[in-house]
Protein backbone atom coordinates (compact mmCIF):
# COMPACT_ATOMS: atom_id res chain seq x y z
CA UNK A 1 0.00 0.00 0.00
CA UNK A 2 1.48 3.35 -1.01
CA UNK A 3 2.07 5.98 1.64
CA UNK A 4 -0.16 9.06 1.47
CA UNK A 5 1.32 12.03 -0.36
CA UNK A 6 3.90 13.87 1.73
CA UNK A 7 4.50 11.16 4.33
CA UNK A 8 7.64 9.99 2.58
CA UNK A 9 9.07 13.46 3.07
CA UNK A 10 8.24 13.36 6.76
CA UNK A 11 10.37 10.28 7.28
CA UNK A 12 13.48 12.16 6.14
CA UNK A 13 13.08 15.64 7.61
CA UNK A 14 15.39 18.43 6.57
CA UNK A 15 17.57 19.35 9.53
CA UNK A 16 17.52 22.94 10.72
CA UNK A 17 19.96 24.62 13.08
CA UNK A 18 17.31 26.84 14.62
CA UNK A 19 16.77 26.99 18.36
CA UNK A 20 13.45 26.43 20.03
CA UNK A 21 10.93 28.11 22.23
CA UNK A 22 11.08 27.13 25.89
CA UNK A 23 7.98 25.73 27.53
CA UNK A 24 6.91 28.09 30.28
CA UNK A 25 3.86 28.12 32.54
CA UNK A 26 0.96 30.09 31.07
CA UNK A 27 -1.84 31.73 33.00
CA UNK A 28 -5.22 30.17 32.17
CA UNK A 29 -6.35 33.44 30.56
CA UNK A 30 -3.27 33.53 28.31
CA UNK A 31 -3.65 29.86 27.42
CA UNK A 32 -7.31 30.47 26.56
CA UNK A 33 -6.52 33.50 24.41
CA UNK A 34 -3.76 31.68 22.52
CA UNK A 35 -5.97 28.61 22.02
CA UNK A 36 -8.71 30.82 20.58
CA UNK A 37 -6.22 32.53 18.27
CA UNK A 38 -5.02 29.17 16.96
CA UNK A 39 -8.49 27.64 16.64
CA UNK A 40 -10.25 30.50 14.87
CA UNK A 41 -11.09 29.02 11.50
CA UNK A 42 -10.72 31.37 8.58
CA UNK A 43 -9.34 30.84 5.09
CA UNK A 44 -6.03 32.59 4.35
CA UNK A 45 -7.62 34.90 1.82
CA UNK A 46 -6.86 38.55 2.45
CA UNK A 47 -9.77 40.95 2.43
CA UNK A 48 -9.32 44.60 1.59
CA UNK A 49 -11.31 47.70 2.51
CA UNK A 50 -10.84 49.23 -0.94
CA UNK A 51 -9.29 48.79 -4.37
CA UNK A 52 -6.12 50.70 -3.44
CA UNK A 53 -5.40 48.32 -0.54
CA UNK A 54 -5.92 45.34 -2.86
CA UNK A 55 -3.57 46.81 -5.47
CA UNK A 56 -0.93 47.39 -2.78
CA UNK A 57 -1.20 43.74 -1.75
CA UNK A 58 -0.89 42.59 -5.38
CA UNK A 59 2.23 44.72 -5.86
CA UNK A 60 3.66 43.27 -2.62
CA UNK A 61 2.82 39.77 -3.83
CA UNK A 62 4.58 40.37 -7.15
CA UNK A 63 7.73 41.80 -5.57
CA UNK A 64 7.96 39.14 -2.85
CA UNK A 65 7.27 36.39 -5.40
CA UNK A 66 10.22 37.51 -7.53
CA UNK A 67 12.45 37.55 -4.46
CA UNK A 68 11.27 34.13 -3.27
CA UNK A 69 11.52 32.45 -6.69
CA UNK A 70 15.00 31.10 -5.90
CA UNK A 71 13.61 29.16 -2.94
CA UNK A 72 10.21 28.21 -4.35
CA UNK A 73 10.27 27.80 -8.11
CA UNK A 74 6.57 27.00 -8.67
CA UNK A 75 4.37 30.11 -8.98
CA UNK A 76 1.27 28.56 -7.39
CA UNK A 77 3.25 27.34 -4.37
CA UNK A 78 4.86 30.79 -3.96
CA UNK A 79 1.51 32.53 -4.28
CA UNK A 80 -0.19 30.33 -1.68
CA UNK A 81 2.75 30.61 0.71
CA UNK A 82 3.03 34.40 0.43
CA UNK A 83 -0.72 34.92 0.63
CA UNK A 84 -0.77 32.84 3.81
CA UNK A 85 2.21 34.71 5.29
CA UNK A 86 0.43 38.00 4.58
CA UNK A 87 -2.84 36.77 6.06
CA UNK A 88 -1.39 35.24 9.22
CA UNK A 89 1.01 38.14 9.79
CA UNK A 90 -1.72 40.75 9.51
CA UNK A 91 -4.07 38.62 11.62
CA UNK A 92 -1.45 38.59 14.43
CA UNK A 93 -0.57 42.28 14.00
CA UNK A 94 2.89 41.55 12.62
CA UNK A 95 4.79 42.95 9.66
CA UNK A 96 4.96 40.35 6.85
CA UNK A 97 8.59 41.35 6.17
CA UNK A 98 9.54 40.50 9.75
CA UNK A 99 7.80 37.13 9.47
CA UNK A 100 9.55 36.37 6.16
CA UNK A 101 12.89 37.31 7.76
CA UNK A 102 12.17 34.99 10.68
CA UNK A 103 11.24 32.14 8.31
CA UNK A 104 14.43 32.71 6.32
CA UNK A 105 16.56 32.44 9.47
CA UNK A 106 14.59 29.62 11.07
CA UNK A 107 14.07 27.20 8.16
CA UNK A 108 15.34 28.88 4.98
CA UNK A 109 11.79 28.42 3.62
CA UNK A 110 11.81 24.63 4.05
CA UNK A 111 8.39 23.25 4.91
CA UNK A 112 9.68 20.04 6.47
CA UNK A 113 12.69 21.47 8.35
CA UNK A 114 13.32 19.98 11.81
CA UNK A 115 15.82 21.45 14.27
CA UNK A 116 18.11 19.48 16.56
CA UNK A 117 15.68 20.21 19.42
CA UNK A 118 12.62 19.14 17.42
CA UNK A 119 11.22 22.49 16.24
CA UNK A 120 9.21 21.99 13.06
CA UNK A 121 8.33 23.59 9.78
CA UNK A 122 8.71 27.04 8.28
CA UNK A 123 8.59 28.92 11.59
CA UNK A 124 10.26 26.16 13.64
CA UNK A 125 7.45 25.73 16.15
CA UNK A 126 8.17 23.47 19.10
CA UNK A 127 5.78 20.49 19.32
CA UNK A 128 4.82 21.26 22.93
CA UNK A 129 2.75 24.19 21.64
CA UNK A 130 0.29 21.79 20.03
CA UNK A 131 -0.30 20.26 23.46
CA UNK A 132 -0.45 23.59 25.30
CA UNK A 133 -2.76 25.52 22.96
CA UNK A 134 -3.71 23.10 20.17
CA UNK A 135 -5.17 19.64 19.78
CA UNK A 136 -1.92 17.83 20.59
CA UNK A 137 -1.21 16.68 17.02
CA UNK A 138 2.36 17.87 16.38
CA UNK A 139 2.33 16.42 12.86
CA UNK A 140 0.08 19.34 11.85
CA UNK A 141 3.07 21.65 12.27
CA UNK A 142 4.17 20.52 8.81
CA UNK A 143 0.93 21.95 7.34
CA UNK A 144 1.71 25.37 5.92
CA UNK A 145 -1.15 27.44 7.34
CA UNK A 146 -1.07 25.68 10.72
CA UNK A 147 2.67 26.28 11.07
CA UNK A 148 2.43 29.92 10.05
CA UNK A 149 -0.54 30.51 12.33
CA UNK A 150 1.18 28.95 15.35
CA UNK A 151 4.41 30.82 14.61
CA UNK A 152 2.71 34.20 14.22
CA UNK A 153 0.50 33.75 17.30
CA UNK A 154 3.51 32.66 19.39
CA UNK A 155 5.64 35.59 18.18
CA UNK A 156 2.79 38.03 18.95
CA UNK A 157 2.49 36.46 22.44
CA UNK A 158 6.22 36.98 23.05
CA UNK A 159 6.09 40.59 21.79
CA UNK A 160 3.19 41.29 24.14
CA UNK A 161 4.97 39.54 26.99
CA UNK A 162 8.08 41.65 26.37
CA UNK A 163 5.92 44.82 26.22
CA UNK A 164 6.74 45.53 22.60
CA UNK A 165 10.49 44.88 22.82
CA UNK A 166 11.08 43.05 19.53
CA UNK A 167 14.71 42.24 20.34
CA UNK A 168 13.76 40.42 23.55
CA UNK A 169 10.69 38.81 21.95
CA UNK A 170 12.76 37.36 19.12
CA UNK A 171 15.27 36.00 21.62
CA UNK A 172 12.43 34.37 23.53
CA UNK A 173 11.06 32.91 20.28
CA UNK A 174 14.43 31.25 19.64
CA UNK A 175 15.07 30.21 23.23
CA UNK A 176 18.04 32.60 23.43
CA UNK A 177 16.48 35.55 25.26
CA UNK A 178 18.98 38.34 25.91
CA UNK A 179 21.55 37.13 23.38
CA UNK A 180 22.01 39.29 20.26
CA UNK A 181 22.84 36.77 17.52
CA UNK A 182 19.33 35.53 16.70
CA UNK A 183 17.39 38.82 16.95
CA UNK A 184 20.08 40.56 14.90
CA UNK A 185 19.94 37.83 12.23
CA UNK A 186 16.14 38.00 11.96
CA UNK A 187 16.07 41.79 11.81
CA UNK A 188 18.81 41.82 9.16
CA UNK A 189 16.98 39.20 7.10
CA UNK A 190 13.71 41.10 7.54
CA UNK A 191 15.23 44.18 5.91
CA UNK A 192 15.58 42.26 2.66
CA UNK A 193 11.80 41.61 2.72
CA UNK A 194 10.73 45.23 3.29
CA UNK A 195 8.19 46.30 0.71
CA UNK A 196 8.27 49.93 -0.38
CA UNK A 197 5.29 50.70 -2.54
CA UNK A 198 6.39 53.50 -4.84
CA UNK A 199 2.89 54.14 -6.23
Amino acid sequence: MAAPFGLGLLSLPEVSRAGGQLEEPLADSVRGALSSAIAAAAPPVPEFPDTQARLTFLRWLGEMSRQLSRKKTEWQERKEFLQTVWYESKRAGLDPGLVLGLIQVESNFRKFAVSSVGARGYMQVMPFWTRVIGDGDASKLFHMQTNLRFGCVILRHYIDRERGDLFMALGRYNGSRGKPQYPNAVMAAGKSWIFQDSR
